[in-house]
């Protein structure tokens, strides 16, 4: 299912450095990772929905974007952010 605003705010409070903290690297990129993981649930299920397929790329791209950004600004928590969403495999 779609995050809602409790999911949202449990993720902003475990990822970010408040509940309300919406514009953190980390926390931006935990709820794309949410939000793609749900997108790829809905594609198993939906294969021929190309407004998804098209819309879960952007995301990833955007997620992408993001983590460059924090491994240029800061290695240490670019780190710990791929690890605790296990990015990387």
């Amino acid at each position: 299912m779609y995050p809602t605003k409790e999911d949202k705010t449990k993720i902003f409070e475990k990822h970010g450095k408040a509940k309300t903290d919406t514009g953190s690297a980390e926390g931006q990129i935990a709820l794309f990772t949410a939000r793609i993981e749900h997108l790829s649930q809905h594609l198993k299920r939906n294969i021929h929905d190309y407004n998804t397929e098209r819309s879960l790329v952007k995301l990833v791209g955007k997620r992408r974007s993001l983590l460059d950004y924090l491994m240029k600004k800061d290695i240490v928590r670019y780190r710990a952010i791929v690890k605790e969403l296990g990015l990387r495999k």
